[in-house]
């Protein structure tokens, strides 16, 4: 048989702006902006998605939380935000940044943002910091959308926060985003079918010999969690 195709290497940020990560100030003006976000992601979610979710339940009422997703199209943050009950924080790519009008927005609501495929040191201390106040922090450990639809291997930084943190882990996963589906239903006037599956707390468990190996082993045990809530079509490298 043929091999299988490898899929490409995880993209590296080409973007270098540490003097903008830094975990972001909770001012008056960001709370006001903030709640207006999230009052705009829930309508854009209702006007251009048909989102269900499940498991709320298992949704805590405060932090500290290292909330993990899979990433499978554009439409994963406001299925996801439009579902939560208050806006949280989140890792986002540098490259957003970039991005007329939009990346301002962004800035403004404030993310912590991630130089892809390196040690991003700042990001990391942002982050932690941000737990240390019981913040709620969003992260996607594919580190870029999936190229096939299903989940593919994991990096090692929503492991590391939490080894470091101590900060429980709640695995959130989205299935129906795929850009082809939402933009070809929404060029047929219709609302893609979203599903948010909101999973069970955890925290990390096992020995390991070496920080690597725990973080390699806190990464399996990530995206297992996540491949537990999703379809076996979505699993990915994490099928059974």
């Amino acid at each position: 048989m043929p091999d299988k195709p490898s899929l490409p290497s995880k993209p590296v940020s080409e973007v270098w702006r540490p003097d903008l990560v830094r975990l972001p100030q909770m001012t008056r003006a960001r709370r006001a902006f903030r709640v207006f976000a999230h009052g705009l992601l829930k309508l854009i979610a209702k006007v251009c998605l048909n989102v269900s979710v499940e498991g709320m339940e298992n949704f805590p009422q405060k932090g500290p939380l290292l909330i993990v997703i899979n990433h499978i199209g554009d439409s994963d943050v406001p299925a996801l935000i439009s579902t939560l009950p208050f806006p949280p924080d989140a890792l986002g790519k540098i490259e957003l940044y970039e991005l007329p009008v939009l990346g301002k927005l962004i800035d403004w609501y404030g993310v912590i943002w991630l130089h892809r495929g390196q040690a991003d040191t700042r990001a990391l201390r942002a982050a932690l910091d941000g737990f240390a106040e019981g913040r709620m922090i969003v992260i996607a450990p594919e580190g870029r959308y999936s190229l096939t639809g299903a989940l593919e291997e994991g990096s090692g930084g929503a492991a590391f926060l939490a080894y470091k943190s101590g900060a429980p882990i709640l695995p959130i996963a989205i299935t129906g985003t795929e850009n082809e589906i939402v933009y070809g239903q929404m060029k047929r006037f219709r609302r893609a079918r979203v599903h948010v599956t909101v999973g069970k707390m955890f925290g990390l468990t096992g020995q390991a010999e070496s920080r690597q190996e725990a973080v390699s082993l806190g990464t399996r045990q990530i995206m297992q969690a996540l491949a537990g809530l999703l379809p076996e079509k979505y699993r990915g490298a994490y099928s059974k």
